[in-house]
């Protein structure tokens, strides 16, 4: 018995050990923040990743050995010391910028040396949030409005109408096109395609009212950015069609530079309110939410770090190496990104998850009989229609004539010698008629047996029926294939990892209840007790 046992242990963490090497969301997260927290922004030198910038509530650190060791260079004057977001100039990587809680720095030597070039006229002006440098112009986002300056930051002017009003979030670009500009506000996105000389909004959202009192700046401010559900715009520098925008609601794509947007599927999310979104060097798109990182991958999204030991995440990096950097409220976090592995030993993985419960095959075909969608009906319904049109037309009507003419006539004599006259009144003609026909006719539509109005009926609703099938038959194969990553995910946490298993035990019980929607209970009825 001990050496079954035995057996059975190895088994297992054989299984666990592939599981951890084929699915991505078992991510190695490394700490290499070195005890700075609060992080809310990375910069990683392109050609050289060794270099790193991070910006937290105390400053800037840099490090020059990948993470090994890092240094302060820099530290914001005034309360608000925070650093929003760093930079490098597009054509000098020597130049730094960072947006700050307390204005716009730069430095000219790679953070040795650092001068203030744009401060605002109030506190939400002063609070940059995002830069955007090209060639001609910077663009500076504030809490209070875009602002541009086309000599290198010695002078500001602010764009006029609500981009000078609204508090701005992130702005897209690519330096192949640096005319056109994507801007995400709490008040939408606006796009320019001449270098700012005209704005257009894109996309439009539900947003609180800017309002210009300076009283109760921040908490007015904070109260839009709640409202409001725009989170971020990034643009594929492989291919400058496709921006994708981050939203209270889910993320949005779209394939012609913001002139349509189509919703990304959320399956795989654990929250559809995505904060951040990342788009790697080979068109990877990651996203941020309350729950984690994720990637999206085939049709859905995996989520990267089960294994990152962070609440909360709020800024995403990649370098040209495929090594992904999450800055954090517990630190910097990096992590290696590889393939999924071997399609074998996935596939099984997966029918180890789902060997005592119903295979996809078995719901599949529960959701169509439920749904009374089945290929057979189709059939069905055109052999009644052929048989209809061997069956005669039959006709049966009657007639019935009933008629009746009847005269009568007076006679007698009439009386004489005081002695009365005698009557008689009784017929003297009369006629009967009393007549029924019948007649029964049987007719054949020989044409009905080639084609018929019935089979154009038909062939209507079979369109129908296969439309409404294939939806369910994908709804259903998500729906299952997500319980099952769920389900492995899960298997995969750490015992520490209270929160998260909540959430995932939430949503492998919401997933659950949608597959008994669809399958009128089969699903559940046929899983192990």
């Amino acid at each position: 018995m001990k050496k079954y046992a035995v057996v059975l242990v190895a088994v297992g963490l054989l299984v666990l050990s592939l599981a951890t090497g084929v699915f991505a969301s078992d991510l190695a997260w490394e700490d290499i923040g070195r005890g700075n927290l609060n992080l809310k922004t990375v910069l990683v030198e392109t050609d050289n990743p060794q270099i790193i910038y991070i910006g937290s509530e105390q400053g800037i650190f840099k490090s020059e050995d990948g993470g090994g060791s890092w240094r302060s260079i820099f530290s914001a004057r005034g309360t608000n010391r925070g650093i929003n977001f760093l930079l490098f100039a597009s054509d000098d990587k020597n130049s730094l910028y960072a947006a700050t809680g307390n204005g716009l720095y730069q430095s000219l030597n790679r953070g040795i040396n650092w001068n203030r070039i744009f401060k605002g006229k109030n506190y939400l002006e002063n609070e940059c949030t995002v830069l955007a440098i090209l060639p001609l112009r910077i663009y500076l986002g504030t809490k209070s409005g875009l602002f541009v300056s086309k000599d290198r930051g010695r002078s500001w002017h602010k764009e006029a109408g609500q981009l000078g009003k609204s508090c701005i979030l992130a702005i897209a670009y690519s330096l192949k096109e640096p005319n056109s500009i994507y801007v995400a506000s709490v008040d939408g996105v606006f796009m320019t395609m001449d270098s700012g000389q005209s704005w257009e909004r894109i996309f439009i959202t539900h947003s609180a009212e800017n309002n210009n009192d300076i009283e109760d700046e921040a908490e007015e401010k904070e109260e839009e950015q709640d409202i409001s559900n725009i989170r971020y715009i990034i643009i594929d520098h492989n291919n400058l069609n496709y921006l994708y925008l981050g939203t209270s609601r889910g993320i949005y794509k779209s394939q012609d530079k913001g002139r349509t947007w189509e919703s990304v599927s959320s399956y795989g999310l654990l929250s559809q309110d995505v904060r951040f979104l990342l788009v790697s060097n080979k068109s990877n798109l990651y996203a941020v939410t309350k729950s984690g990182v994720f990637e999206y991958r085939n049709d859905r999204w995996q989520e990267l770090s089960l294994h990152l030991l962070a609440e909360e995440v709020r800024f995403l990096s990649s370098d040209n190496q495929d090594n992904l950097y999450a800055a954090c409220d517990k630190g910097l976090f990096k992590a290696k990104i590889t393939d999924s592995g071997d399609t074998q030993i996935s596939d099984n993985i997966i029918a180890i998850y789902y060997k005592d419960g119903p295979k996809i095959n078995e719901v599949q075909q529960a959701a169509i009989k439920y749904a009374e969608v089945e290929p057979e009906k189709i059939i069905r319904w055109r052999k009644q229609a052929a048989k209809r049109a061997l069956l005669p037309h039959l006709t049966v009507s009657t007639d019935r004539d009933n008629n009746r003419t009847a005269s009568s006539s007076i006679w007698g004599i009439y009386g004489s010698n005081g002695l009365p006259g005698k009557y008689f009144v009784g017929p003297d003609d009369e006629t009967k008629y009393n007549n029924n026909n019948w007649s029964i006719s049987v007719t054949w539509e020989l044409g009905d047996l080639i084609y018929s109005d019935d089979q154009t009926n038909i062939d209507v609703r079979s369109k129908l029926m296969v439309q409404l099938r294939d939806d369910i038959l994908d709804e259903v194969t998500k729906l299952y294939f997500e319980r099952i990553r769920v389900k492995m995910e899960i298997d995969n946490l750490g015992i520490e990892d209270r929160k998260k298993r909540f959430e995932k035990e939430l949503k492998l019980q919401e997933l659950t209840a949608s597959l008994d929607g669809l399958t009128g209970g089969y699903f559940s009825g046929h899983l192990p007790k």
